[in-house]
Formats: structure tokens, C-alpha cells, sequence
């Protein structure tokens, strides 16, 4: 029996199956409404399963509608809606004509570390939006990374992803993930993060490299969770360049490795053919300890959900190591909508003396008096200074240029020329203002900067972009910069805001030779407190 030409919802007529998984069958079919062709995803439900157990599977399914249907990002496949047909719900997707990342290992055994780099860097891409969003996909593995026969990379499948503030329907002891790519500290039992979604990133690249995950696969189940668990990577053999980042994203421990979002610019670097930057993690005093801390989930869900509200916070254990005694505790952001809590917060912030210890501040209050004649003496020779300078000054005597002195704007740059003003990179103004999430008129205001700069400063607009974009070039700066020299003029003509710091524009370009051409063009823009930069660009054609 088949389903070839079956009519879903009334609008999705299905034509080829083109996959399956644990929760469901995944066809190609035409929407008649929109005429265009989409995935759609069938949900299979067991046989004889009792009627709460078909509610849950149903509920789980809508659940992973509404995760995916909240990012929207070039590198991840899009959800469209949730239609329901003969009492089952069914998922409309985003086609991509494509091979997964599995089938393409079957058939090839291995890929170049650079290629691995480049495929890391967009799944990395889309897993930073979708972090940033408060999703946690839980399940990275080559089956849901997509390899678009254009040449574009989508992660796909957020079935049994975590959304912050959403319910979690996943049944009592039903393993989130595939064993041999899983996090230890899931493999362990407690709750996932983001964090644990960097780690089987590594693992899904470091199979893509070596032929297999970091600790094999094994058809006992129990023996390779143990595995996984135990944390202990193998050094890659064959990753050349990317050996040194793989083994940081695959560390142990879940606050020792780096964000998807450094991640994602470090595999840009490699896949570009630079180094990757170095890495070391930022030791700050956490607001409430992360999801892996504490005792692993083992509770039914209505027990968690009592435990979590009677519970109260616990305090830090007095010989903890990890704080850093040396480096100030961030202050608690105002805005309204703070980033996941497990997401590394931006580098403490500087002071210019460190506290005084104990010992000190009881002197200074036992020599409060002396301190305040101290001082009143001094501001009293400070008054009679002044006046005596303004006497001068009147007379003509000592007069000197008020333009003059270490405020000049003429400044001694790197090189040696001393008649150039040191000017800022254009991107510095952006890239340091946005300690809250910069809005969509803010937004918009980078991109007409962008094209406003770029023309005339090439270099200036490089600024404004993050190591993602820079790493898609060709050629590096000098095509991107070689591109812009034939280009009179940029404009925006019009810019609308689709949701998740992405944008869909109609550019207009005048190049020097008097020619003009209007691209339909798509924008994804990177904010991580304090730098919002242009993340991507993609052609949306016509």
C-alpha cells in the first residue's frame, strides 16, 4: 500500500518518499495552493499505543512545529505549518534538493578537514540563531545535517528540541538524542543545554573527518552511553588544521567549551584557511547554577515541576574553584529580554583599581577625620592655583593654543604618518553600542550604512561584517574588495524584517560604468552583546 498522490489537508499532495526517522516518513509533495514544492513529514505512531501515550506523541509533534516554526535562518530548514489530516499531525518543511551528511559519509567514507570546516561553520550558524532564540536542538547528527546540491548546508529536524518556556512532553526515560553523538553530561542524565549541542557538533564534524563518532559505534546501547559518558575524546588523526578546535568543542566539561556563535567564527577562520583563534573560557560567577549541575533528571515530570517550585536556589559551595576571585562579578542586565542563561556573557567589565581589602577599609574608617582635613586642604590649594593661572593668563603671560596638547586630532598612526587623524573603523560605532538587543529600526540602519559605505570604503564595510560572512568570499577581502571598486553607488530600496535578526531587501546597484541592476537579496545580522555585524547574504533571486 502506498501514499503516492494522497491529498493532505486538502492542499499537500504527496508525490516521493525521500527519508524516514524515529517519529515519522518525510515526502516530497505539491502545495496546491502556493504551487511550490515542500517537504512534508508524517508522523508514525506506534501500534496499540494507549490513548494518553497517542495524545503525547501528537502534542510533541505540534511542539516541534512551533520550535521550528520560531527560527528563521538560511541555514536551517524552514517549517511552514502544521496541518492535521485524518486525526495525525503533519509537518510542512522547507524542500532542499539535497544528501545528508550520513549518506554522503557512506558513499565517500571521509571529507577534507576545510570542507568539514566549511559545513561546521553554517550548521554552527543557524545553532547560534537558534540558541539566541532559547532552542537547544538536542539531536545534532550527520542524518539531520542537509547538503544542498547548490552548495548550501541546513540543519534540520528540531523533533525533540527544548524551547525555553515551553512544555516538555518527551515521556519519562525516553533518551533526547543519538547515543554516539550525545554530550556526556546527557549521557549522564541531566538536562541538555546549549552547550551540549557544541558537543555533538564536534562529534558530528570529528565523524565527518575520522569515519566515525568520538567514541564509536557500538550496538550496545548501555556500553556507549558508559563510553560517552566517561568524556574521554581520542585525539583526531586526521584532522590537520582543525585537530586543535575539535578537541575544544568535544571537552568534557560543558563551561569549558566554546559558544555555537565562537564556534561558528572559528570554523569560519579555518574553513578560510586561517588559524582558528584561540580560546580560552570566561570564568564568571553564575547567576544560578547551569541545567548539568545537580542531581541528574530522574523524577516524573509532575514531581519535577513541584521539586522546581518548592525547592530554593542553593547557595555556591563554599570551596568552589571555578569562580575567579580575581575578576569582578558582572552586574545582572536590566534589559527585559536577557540572552539563555547558558550562554557565555561578554568579558567582565574593566576597573580601574581593584577592592580593597578588609584590612585596609578599617584603617581608612578609623582615619576618616585626617582623610577629610586631607582633603579640604588640598581642594583650598587648588582654588588659589586656578585663580592664580587665570591672573596669568589675563596678562598675556604663558598663554598657550587651546587646540594643542594630547587631545589633538592630529595623531602618530601605526605606520609613522603623523599628518593622517586616527579614524575608527566604521563598525567600532556599531559594534560597541549594542549592549541590549538592538531593534529592527536599528537593524535596518546597519545595512543602509553598510551600502552606504561600501562603495567608497571597502575596508570600512568589511568592518561592519563577522567572520561568518568574510569566511563565504571568494577570495577572501581582496574579491570582496575588487567587487565593490566597479560599484558607483549601493542603495537600499527596500528592507523588511522577517523575525530572528533576519532581513529580505531589494538592493539597487549603479556601477561606475552607468549600468544599474536591482537583487533581491537576504540578510542575516549577528548580535552578541555588544556587536551586532552582518552575519550572512544570500540571493533570494528575481
Amino acid at each position: 500500500m502506498t501514499d503516492d498522490g494522497r491529498l493532505v489537508a486538502g492542499r499537500y499532495r504527496l508525490s516521493q518518499r525521500i527519508g524516514s526517522g524515529a517519529m515519522g516518513v518525510v515526502w516530497t509533495a505539491h502545495d496546491e495552493r502556493l504551487h511550490r514544492t515542500v517537504a512534508v513529514k508524517q508522523l508514525l505512531l506506534q501500534p496499540g499505543l494507549a490513548e494518553a501515550d497517542t495524545d503525547e506523541a501528537k502534542r510533541r509533534a505540534m511542539r516541534e512545529g512551533r520550535i521550528a516554526a520560531r527560527l528563521q535562518h538560511p541555514h536551517a530548514v524552514a517549517v511552514y505549518d502544521v496541518a492535521e489530516d485524518d486525526s495525525q499531525p503533519w509537518l510542512i518543511m522547507e524542500y532542499l534538493p539535497s544528501k545528508s551528511l550520513s549518506a554522503v559519509l557512506s558513499e565517500r567514507g571521509t571529507l577534507p578537514p576545510r570542507d568539514v570546516a566549511s559545513i561546521g561553520m553554517q550548521v554552527a550558524s543557524a545553532l547560534a540563531a537558534a540558541h539566541n532564540a532559547g532552542i537547544v536542538h538536542r539531536d545534532i547528527k550527520p542524518g539531520n545535517v542537509l547538503l544542498g546540491d547548490d552548495g548550501t548546508v541546513k540543519i534540520t529536524d528540531f523533533g525533540i528540541s527544548r524551547a525555553t518556556g515551553d512544555v516538555t512532553v518527551t515521556a519519562t526515560g525516553m533518551l533526547a538524542g543519538t547515543p554516539a553523538y550525545l554530550a556526556p553530561e546527557v549521557a549522564k542524565g541531566y538536562d541538555p543545554g546549549s552547550p551540549s549541542d557544541v558537543f555533538s557538533l564536534g562529534s558530528t564534524l570529528y565523524a565527518a573527518i575520522e569515519g566515525e563518532p568520538p567514541f564509536g559505534l557500538s550496538e550496545n546501547t548501555i556500553a556507549l552511553l558508559h563510553k560517552v559518558a566517561s568524556g574521554k575524546v581520542n585525539p583526531p588523526r586526521n584532522a590537520g588544521p582543525l585537530t586543535a578546535l575539535l578537541m575544544r568543542l568535544l571537552r568534557a566539561e560543558p563551561e569549558d567549551r566554546p559558544t555555537m556563535a565562537e564556534a561558528r567564527d572559528a570554523l569560519a577562520a579555518v574553513a578560510n584557511g586561517q588559524a582558528a583563534p584561540a580560546f580560552t573560557p570566561a570564568v564568571v560567577t553564575p547567576t544560578h547554577p547551569p541545567s548539568w549541575r545537580g542531581a541528574p533528571v530522574q523524577q516524573q515530570p509532575q514531581q519535577q515541576a513541584a521539586t522546581r517550585a518548592l525547592a530554593p536556589t542553593p547557595p555556591p559551595p563554599p570551596n568552589a574553584t571555578r569562580v575567579d576571585l580575581h575578576t569582578p562579578p558582572r552586574a545582572v542586565p536590566t534589559q527585559q529580554h536577557q540572552p539563555p542563561s547558558n550562554h557565555r556573557p561578554a568579558a567582565a567589565p574593566q576597573y580601574s583599581q581593584r577592592p580593597k581589602p578588609a584590612s585596609s577599609l578599617a584603617a581608612s574608617a578609623k582615619s576618616k577625620k585626617s582623610t577629610i582635613f586631607t582633603a579640604l586642604a588640598i581642594v583650598a590649594a587648588a582654588v588659589v592655583g586656578i585663580m592664580f593661572a587665570s591672573m596669568l593668563s589675563d596678562k598675556g603671560g604663558g598663554g598657550t593654543d587651546n587646540n594643542a596638547g594630547p587631545n589633538t586630532s592630529t595623531q602618530q598612526t601605526q605606520g609613522g604618518d603623523q599628518t593622517k587623524p586616527s579614524t575608527p573603523a566604521k563598525s567600532s560605532a556599531k559594534a560597541g553600542q549594542w549592549t541590549q538587543a538592538p531593534q529592527p529600526p536599528d537593524q535596518e540602519a546597519l545595512l543602509r550604512d553598510y551600502f552606504a559605505t561600501a562603495p567608497k570604503s571597502p575596508a570600512d564595510a568589511w568592518q561592519m561584517t563577522n567572520a561568518s560572512f568574510q569566511g563565504k568570499q571568494p577570495g577572501g577581502y581582496g574579491g570582496y574588495e575588487q567587487f565593490w571598486k566597479s560599484i558607483q553607488k549601493a542603495e537600499l530600496v527596500s528592507a523588511e524584517y522577517d523575525g530572528n535578526f533576519y532581513w529580505k531587501t531589494q538592493v539597487k546597484y549603479t556601477k561606475k560604468d552607468g549600468s544599474t541592476s536591482t537583487e533581491s537579496k537576504g540578510f542575516s545580522i549577528q548580535w552578541q552583546s555588544p556587536n551586532m555585524l552582518i552575519e550572512t547574504e544570500s540571493s533570494l533571486g528575481g
